[in-house]
């Protein structure tokens, strides 16, 4: 029986927020798909937990590190040339999302939200394109959000975050356009993961909490972290050849106009 090629074959994957939700489902299914994963993250527990998991898929090692943190990140990303030489596909997943207008956001969540969310993709950025530009070419999928193209009530420092980050996508792919290396934002909308479970928990009446989030989107339910893993192996592979500086929404509709 002839195997079916793996799209991913032989690429080298750096992963930033790739010990849960969306980042893990990315590095699962890149593996799957044939790619060597460097998955990074600030918790060493759920790092190495997750790691586990990805590594039933193919080859991946765990380098705690936070994405706001510069030597941390270029530490991260030397480790990662010594061990393959290269890096093929950046995917920017790490983010936060603290709650609050401008009024009640403090100071530091909002320094919180733009390190984590909008700094920790201009380092990783920072620190790997000069690889991708040695190697002749290279893939970042930067994780915005349906708030980089909206804004949702009481998410100041995220809805700035996230716009900052599809700026900045649109910026990277004109800058790099010509080294080859091609640069996309997908944009979901309300993913089923631990952080979303946590606000849904939080909240008096969770269970209505979570309905008010399911009718938000036309298509009647909340997204799954593996579907938004399918688009980011579109954007990692040749199929998507001539796609750079795009938002990608993946949201169920949600942007598709107004409901009444």
């Amino acid at each position: 029986m002839r195997m079916e090629s793996r799209k991913l074959n032989g690429k080298i994957a750096f992963i930033t927020g790739a010990t849960d939700g969306i980042g893990k489902a990315i590095a699962l299914l890149f593996a799957k798909e044939g790619a060597k994963i460097v998955m990074i993250g600030r918790d060493e527990v759920k790092g190495n937990s997750a790691l586990e998991e990805v590594k039933q898929n193919g080859e991946a090692v765990y380098l705690k590190a936070d994405v706001s943190n510069s030597t941390q990140i270029r530490n991260a990303v030397d480790k990662t040339i010594q061990k393959y030489g290269r890096i093929d596909i950046l995917v920017n997943n790490a983010g936060v999302s603290p709650v609050g207008n401008v009024v009640d956001t403090s100071e530091e969540d909002w320094d919180y939200a733009i390190n984590v969310n909008l700094k920790g993709v201009f380092l990783c950025c920072k620190y790997v394109i000069p690889y991708m530009e040695k190697n002749r070419g290279g893939v970042i999928i930067n994780m915005g959000s349906i708030n980089s193209l909206m804004a949702l009530e009481k998410e100041a420092a995220y809805d700035a975050s996230k716009g900052g980050v599809l700026m900045l996508t649109k910026a990277t792919a004109i800058d790099f356009a010509k080294s080859n290396i091609r640069v996309n934002c997908i944009c979901p909308a309300a993913i089923e993961t631990t952080s979303l479970k946590a606000v849904f928990d939080s909240s008096p009446d969770p269970a209505k909490m979570r309905q008010s989030f399911t009718a938000k989107h036309p298509v009647g339910r909340i997204g799954q972290p593996g579907e938004i893993a399918k688009v980011a192996v579109f954007l990692a592979t040749d199929s998507s050849s001539f796609i750079t500086g795009a938002a990608i929404p993946v949201d169920g509709g949600i942007l598709a106009g107004w409901q009444y």
